[in-house]
């Protein structure tokens, strides 16, 4: 998640456990804890555009590595605040605050190597948005007030706050899963599996993918007291021998195609608008639509030994602000078709 979402729930665990004249401290140092596994971006290579995409989430968010990381962490601070806290206080408050990183991370749908080094797979359970201020701004005002007061039941009250906002999102992504399936049924499609995302900064609006036919199809739908459907687009899976014929496997940009299937959880079409651009469609600005916020360009002339290159496209286009708004709170939208799933 967002650096602040991390900190604040970081700190609001550290806080939990404090003792009423060290809810500050505690916070501070849960909060610095609880965003430091992200430090990992800055391992990065000017050769090599994708190794970030592989160390990104991997051993500083994994399990086993809590307790390391929090006694680097508490070695670093401790001496800053050694007359208002014990070494093992302050250890005590930077395991806390490290712990809740890799799992809230889990959370999302980017992917989360919480089990390495014994797995590499990515631990995805898409229950919250990657930014979402209705989950992380009442965290922050009773972090902020428990620290003010010297008050432990407002941190509690805040961490009561977060397990029941990530409980509710497990209830509506298994709606929005629903959904998703009730869509590919009505249009006589037997789906290998089907994934709803969160839209941003939201728990009411959801991407649902699913695959048929090795085709993927992406659709959007409002998960509140109704459910509606936003019908969206769909492209087909990225199939090597037909799509990209003239890729050796050999060479360097075929293993980052296939690192960045490993990233993407093989969510991999071409871009529509570039038929050397493979995309990463498990993410968009809009949930009804295939245009990527991420994907590699992949050069057919490039030597034996180049890299893939990573682009992002991360721009809303004229009128989507407007129609996102109108996905998640308009009455009737246009577009908008009920939905029936069963419940």
């Amino acid at each position: 998640m967002d650096p602040v979402s991390q900190g604040v729930v970081g700190a609001a665990v550290a806080q939990a456990f404090a003792r009423p004249r060290q809810v500050a401290v505690a916070g501070l140092l849960g909060a610095l804890a609880g965003m430091a596994p992200d430090l990992d971006v800055l391992i990065r290579s000017s050769v090599d555009p994708l190794l970030f995409l592989e160390f990104h989430r991997q051993f500083t968010h994994s399990l086993v590595f809590i307790p390391i990381g929090a006694a680097l962490g508490a070695a670093v601070l401790f001496p800053l605040m050694r007359r208002r806290c014990l070494a093992r206080e302050a250890y005590l408050y930077c395991l806390l605050g490290f712990a809740t990183h890799g799992l809230l991370d889990a959370c999302t749908s980017y992917g989360t190597q919480l089990y390495w080094p014994f797995s590499n797979d990515r631990v995805a359970w898409s229950n919250i948005s990657i930014v979402d201020p209705l989950f992380t701004l009442p965290v922050l005002v009773l972090v902020l007030l428990a620290a003010r007061r010297g008050r432990v039941a407002l941190a509690r009250a805040a961490c009561v706050w977060v397990a029941l906002y990530l409980v509710v999102g497990l209830v509506q992504r298994d709606r929005a899963e629903a959904a998703g399936l009730a869509i590919a049924r009505l249009r006589d499609h037997a789906p290998v599996s089907v994934e709803a995302k969160p839209a941003f900064a939201s728990l009411l609006l959801w991407k649902t993918i699913y695959e048929h036919a090795d085709r993927y199809y992406v659709d959007a739908v409002r998960v509140g007291g109704a459910t509606v459907h936003f019908p969206g687009q769909s492209a087909a899976k990225l199939v090597i021998a037909r799509d990209l014929p003239w890729l050796d496997p050999g060479t360097q940009q075929a293993r980052d195609l296939e690192r960045f299937r490993w990233f993407s959880q093989d969510h991999l079409a071409l871009d529509p608008r570039d038929p050397f651009e493979v995309i990463d469609i498990r993410y968009s600005m809009l949930p009804d639509r295939i245009d990527p916020l991420w994907g590699i360009r992949l050069e057919p002339a490039a030597p034996h030994d180049a890299f893939a290159r990573f682009v992002t496209q991360r721009r809303l286009g004229r009128g989507d602000p407007e129609r996102m708004v109108e996905m998640m709170f308009a009455t009737d939208p246009p577009e908008g078709r009920p939905i029936h799933t069963g419940e």
